[in-house]
């Protein structure tokens, strides 16, 4: 049993605002937020994933934040499946859900009930410990094996390179030719509004987002998770910002190297949520340089009218 279709959500890039406009949003239309965000879903990683505090929910449940431990493997597929079980909680006490979140391949999982290929922890072992050992000489296999997956995959994302790697090994179909499969967009699925925000806007908000973080004690919550093995955490470890503070502690860079690298790889990964959300044609772009809290009524009208 899921709530009734389509159900409305709230996407864009990170630093857009949507965390706050979500919260006022879904007081309004007297929803739930179900979040789909691929960060959130670790417990203890806070201050640097900019998750909303119980005072910054409002009120509103949230659903799969804190739902990992930043040391165990967590999967899309893992995502999808608690997905499901909270979209039938929520029709089960007659609620409603808004969809939110920055992570297009999970907003699409819980969205569109998208089929991900199964997962072999022998194999995807073997590749992560490659990994540690040489994750270069893995990503020139990957480009060499499945060059289309490669295209679309950072040579520093060393998660997704192991992915599109086990993927060919569990199934014996390219990682690839399940990404064709995810170019359909049911119409009746989901209304989505999307935040955009010009280049020069992203630019602005994100280094005063790395700058509230460090003022928020971002680096006392990294010393903290290096102290329990972050290193050792192969997704996890790799998280913006997360992955610079670590090296600084470790006195690898500077602190305003550590600042300048977590700015560049966020302002990346804003351009990239942003190309991949205005692939999907069911999003209604709404246009605010000065954040989405500025645009709440224009959301809130266009959600709640389904």
């Amino acid at each position: 049993m899921i709530p009734p279709r389509p159900w409305p959500a709230l996407v864009g890039p990170t630093a857009s605002g949507k965390t706050e406009a979500a919260v006022l949003v879904a007081r309004r239309l007297g929803c739930e937020i179900v979040s789909a965000d691929s960060m959130l879903v670790y417990e203890g990683m806070d201050v640097g994933t900019a998750k909303p505090t119980v005072a910054e929910r409002g009120g509103v449940p949230h659903h799969l934040i804190d739902v990992a431990r930043p040391q165990a493997p967590f999967s899309v597929a893992a995502y999808q499946r608690l997905a499901q079980a909270v979209l039938a909680d929520i029709a089960l006490r007659e609620g409603r859900p808004l969809i939110v979140g920055g992570s297009g391949l999970y907003y699409r999982a819980v969205s569109d009930d998208l089929e991900f290929p199964r997962t072999d922890p022998r194999i995807r072992l073997d590749l992560e410990t490659e990994a540690l050992a040489d994750a270069g000489r893995l990503f020139e296999r990957l480009t060499e094996l499945d060059p289309a997956a490669a295209a679309k995959i950072e040579p520093g994302n060393t998660r997704r390179i192991v992915r599109a790697l086990e993927v060919p090994g569990a199934t014996g179909n390219l990682f690839s030719s399940y990404a064709t499969r995810w170019e359909d967009y049911p119409g009746g699925n989901v209304r989505a509004a999307g935040i955009g925000l010009s280049r020069e806007a992203i630019t602005s908000r994100v280094r005063l987002r790395v700058n509230r973080m460090l003022e928020n004690g971002f680096l006392a919550e990294v010393r903290g998770l290096v102290e329990r093995g972050l290193g050792e955490w192969l997704t996890s470890s790799q998280a913006i910002g997360y992955a610079e503070m670590a090296l600084h502690l470790e006195g690898k860079l500077t602190l305003n190297e550590a600042v300048a690298g977590t700015v560049k790889r966020t302002k990346a990964l804003a351009r990239r949520q942003l190309a991949w959300f205005r692939r999907d044609p069911r999003v209604r772009w709404f246009e605010c340089d000065d954040g989405a809290p500025a645009i709440v009524d224009e959301i809130s009208e266009y959600l709640g009218d389904v």
